[in-house]
């Protein structure tokens, strides 16, 4: 059976080509459409925006300041203050919409920060390879050893006391965050940057004559694209939890608003005793959304960027099976049926 009478089997199971309508242009399926956005993305992508308006958006439209004094030590909630007063008779909820703004803006500056860091060290100790690779990987392995919680605390307590004004806010705690932050992406990095640099097109873009700073962002970084997106989220959420822990301690900016700051008062003037709970409570569980958003949202990606863990693939992969199954047992039958008719 030769390979035209194959293929007129296999076109006759698939159905009949219908040709298109004359001056029906084909449109071509979008890109982002074999992304295969599942449900949780939606979910982890909703909840986050609705922080983020919260932050950005609710003070716009709010009646207090979160400096304005409306009332004294923890006034219980009613319809004027809905979530009462905190510990210095500002209104809480002002507070919290303040306290999560400056909280998101750290975690951006520190998690940024943090990436580019090790994506940068990452992917030349990678790519090059050599005393630079030993080099590089080396001091990230000393970084690794020492405790970074000492660090932060050391730093920030250095910065408390400096006399650059944008150090002893949210900025100075960012920059502690995200250099003390960066190690193990670099590591990620590097493993992922070794694997691309012995690739097919690596050698045709040397070949070609591109320099090794042209490779590294033309040809290396594309394909650790997902993974950095993946590992910046990572870093926003692991950014924002080490804010809050500082700040808990009372090692945090002074005289700043943020979640750890709200509940390091609340601590400090006994509100889990004294029975207030719209002090510590709403920090709290924006804290946990904050973290639970970032964090599903990043196993969403997982998904999106990964083929072997999207959903819906295994239902596929046996749809696709059994077509095959069937087209082979119809060819099989046109094979009989030809043997017969010699």
């Amino acid at each position: 059976m030769t390979n035209i009478q194959s293929s007129a089997v296999v076109a006759e199971t698939e159905g009949p080509l219908v040709p298109p309508e004359p001056g029906a242009a084909t449109k071509a399926r979008p890109a982002w459409r074999s992304l295969n956005f599942g449900p949780r993305l939606w979910v982890s992508a909703g909840l986050i925006l609705l922080i983020t308006l919260l932050a950005f958006v609710g003070p716009l439209f709010y009646p207090y300041a979160p400096d304005q004094k409306v009332g004294s030590l923890y006034d219980s909630p009613s319809a004027e203050h809905i979530l009462g007063t905190e510990n210095f008779g500002y209104d809480t909820l002002a507070v919290l919409m303040s306290s999560t703004r400056n909280s998101l803006i750290n975690g951006l500056l520190a998690g940024t920060l943090a990436v580019f860091i090790g994506v940068t060290i990452g992917i030349l100790a990678g790519y090059v390879g050599g005393w630079l690779e030993e080099l590089l990987m080396g001091f990230t392995n000393i970084v690794l050893a020492i405790p970074s919680i000492v660090i932060l605390i050391l730093i920030s307590i250095s910065l408390q006391s400096t006399d650059i004004p944008f150090l002893k806010g949210i900025v100075g705690l960012a920059l502690v965050i995200g250099i003390t932050s960066w190690p193990w992406t670099a590591r990620a990095v590097r493993a992922q940057a070794s694997s691309v640099g012995t690739r097919e097109h690596i050698d045709v873009a040397k070949l070609s004559g591109a320099r090794t700073p042209g490779i590294l962002l033309f040809d290396v970084l594309p394909y650790l694209a997902s993974y950095v997106v993946m590992a910046w989220v990572l870093q926003l959420a692991s950014a924002i939890l080490a804010e809050s822990t500082l700040s808990m301690l009372g090692l945090g900016p002074s005289g700043t608003n943020s979640l750890g700051m709200q509940l390091h008062w609340a601590l400090a003037f006994q509100a889990v005793a004294t029975g207030a709970w719209w002090a510590f409570l709403p920090p709290t569980i924006v804290l946990t959304l904050i973290s639970f958003g970032l964090l599903y949202l990043q196993s969403s990606l997982d998904e999106v960027f990964n083929p072997r863990l999207r959903r819906g693939k295994k239902k596929n992969l046996a749809a696709a099976a059994a077509r095959r199954a069937e087209n082979a047992r119809k060819l099989a039958e046109q094979n009989e049926r030809e043997e017969v008719t010699a």
